[in-house]
């Protein structure tokens, strides 16, 4: 198991640049960017000239950008120079919150690393694993965790998360919610998901379709949004009765810009989704005031963004890792991902930068999960935070149903009503999320 990142905790860049706009300060900040950079307004399209189609990045200008009006957020090309000069006086006293570079994120999975097959790599985890517990004197929390794992196992009737969340004895779907998963798409000719009611749209440059060529994003919607009775095999999926909408914001390859990533909250704004999934990131410990404003802005607008907190720990070696952009926003709700002995995982990141509610929020199940998988693969069992997130979201949207609550007050909903564990806060913030 290991990360599709890239080693280095430098954050990779495009050249264009991410100006976020103080609330209701639009106009000044665009009369800022005319003085301080010589951006026009004429070379910035908006997102609003596609009502909640989304935005069609193939119309981007070359030389201009695009604001995103439900978020207060605009991507743009400018000069470094200038772009740094503004930089400087951004801020709270500031039509212009912040400008930031563009950056990459990444799907977070289960890549083998090294050219070694991953059921070696899991074999190498789980030896270091038991020795690094014996020589720390776990034997307690093996036993009790053994416990548990008998009774969370996979049946021939559902997977052990859905067992373990209590989605397994829930009445409720998901039914009038709306749930966004913005990954690398969907394979939308997917037996499972024959007659569901599907908004598709592709934020990637040059492709048309959301049609999912990597495996990651119909694994973390199958999750999420699952059928309640797959043609094949147990039940994986959540909310089978919520609508699906699905944003491609990585490309089959597993990378996205931060603009198309921005460009699918936004879309999923405007379409008034009530929970958005995303299981990507960038390995980079800074937080971003774009991604900050952006969870917030949602959150007042009724939409709660749950993301993955990233996998880029290496516990059998004592590296924690940490939590990654944009999960370490303090307006989404971070997840880690626990096994079936309700630990967390061997590579599940852990709060160690000391900042206020950047941290992991809550757990989900996160190591072999067995969910759908482009075909003719059908459906596979992979690791990661990413696999964890999409309980969450599901979960989310089946409190959203049973509850009417909606943004901050899911947020809470999800939180105090998780299942307390005999683990480190900073490891899986409040337990294990449970379904109404």
């Amino acid at each position: 198991m290991s990360d599709t990142l890239p080693d280095s905790h430098a954050p990779e860049t495009t050249g264009r640049f991410i100006v976020t706009f103080r609330e209701g300060g639009q106009s000044d900040a665009l009369a800022a960017l005319k003085k301080g950079a010589g951006v026009a307004k004429s070379r910035l399209m908006s997102s609003a000239e596609f009502s909640d189609a989304g935005l069609n990045l193939e119309q981007l200008p070359d030389e201009g950008g695009v604001i995103l009006e439900h978020l207060g957020i605009a991507v743009l090309r400018m000069d470094d120079a200038a772009a740094g000069t503004m930089a400087q006086d951004a801020g709270d006293d500031s039509a212009i919150l912040a400008i930031e570079p563009e950056g990459i994120m990444y799907a977070l999975g289960d890549t083998p690393a090294g050219g070694l097959s991953a059921d070696y790599l899991r074999g190498f985890r789980d030896a270091a694993d038991m020795l690094y517990r014996r020589a720390t004197g776990a034997a307690e929390d093996d036993a009790m965790g053994a416990e548990i794992a008998a009774a969370f196992a996979d049946s021939t009737a559902f997977t052990w998360g859905l067992q373990a969340t209590k989605v397994a004895t829930s009445r409720y779907t998901g039914k009038g919610i709306k749930v966004a998963v913005l990954d690398t798409g969907l394979d939308l000719k997917h037996p499972d998901f024959t007659g569901r009611s599907i908004v598709s749209r592709s934020f990637i440059s040059g492709v048309a379709s959301a049609q999912d060529g990597h495996g990651h994003g119909t694994h973390c919607t199958g999750t999420a949004c699952g059928p309640r009775r797959p043609g094949v095999g147990r039940r994986y999926g959540v909310a089978h009765g919520a609508q699906i909408f699905i944003g491609k914001v990585l490309s089959d390859a597993g990378s996205g810009s931060d603009l198309g990533i921005l460009a699918a909250i936004d879309w999923a704004v405007a379409n008034k989704c009530h929970i958005i999934s995303m299981s990507l990131g960038a390995d980079v410990s800074s937080t971003s005031v774009a991604y900050e404003t952006a969870g917030q802005r949602a959150l007042n607008a009724g939409t709660l963004i749950v993301a993955a907190a990233g996998n880029n720990a290496q516990r059998s070696a004592g590296n924690f890792g940490f939590v990654t952009r944009p999960a370490n926003s303090r307006t989404f709700m971070a997840v880690g991902a626990l096994d079936a002995n309700l630990r967390i995982g061997y590579f599940s990141a852990r709060d160690t930068v000391v900042t206020a509610g950047t941290g992991v929020d809550i757990g989900g199940p996160g190591l072999a999960v067995y969910s759908a998988w482009p075909m003719p693969t059908r459906s596979r069992s992979i690791d990661g935070t990413s696999m964890a997130t999409p309980h969450v979201a599901g979960i989310a949207a089946l409190w959203a149903q049973a509850s009417g609550d909606r943004g901050a007050a899911l947020w809470q909903r999800l939180i105090t009503t998780a299942r307390a564990l005999p683990l480190p806060v900073v490891d899986c913030g409040r337990g294990l999320v449970q379904a109404p």
